[in-house]
């Protein structure tokens, strides 16, 4: 169950005035994905599908990881990107 402060961090960096670099994007996307779901139980993309296959290794380098620790990271990160980008 994620908190309201993990919602709450989620609907602001969607708003950020400036978008994250890549790096940053799938990060967030990972540490989402492992706090929402857990661990990464899907088959890896096909070789075409970079985007999916850069997502999916983001969330699986989190494996072993528990939901409160993925949370937990989110947030931080998510406040270190809403002072970076929202200046």
């Amino acid at each position: 169950m994620v908190s309201a402060l993990f919602e709450e961090k989620a609907a602001a960096v969607k708003d950020l005035p400036k978008r994250p670099n890549d790096d940053e994007l799938l990060k967030l996307y990972g540490l989402f994905k492992q706090a929402t779901v857990g661990d990464n139980n899907t088959s890896k993309p096909g070789f075409l599908d970079l985007k999916g296959k850069y997502k999916w290794e983001a969330w699986n380098e989190l494996k072993g990881t528990t939901q409160d620790d993925a949370e937990s990271q989110y947030i931080d990160l998510a406040d270190e990107l809403i002072g970076k980008y929202s200046s």
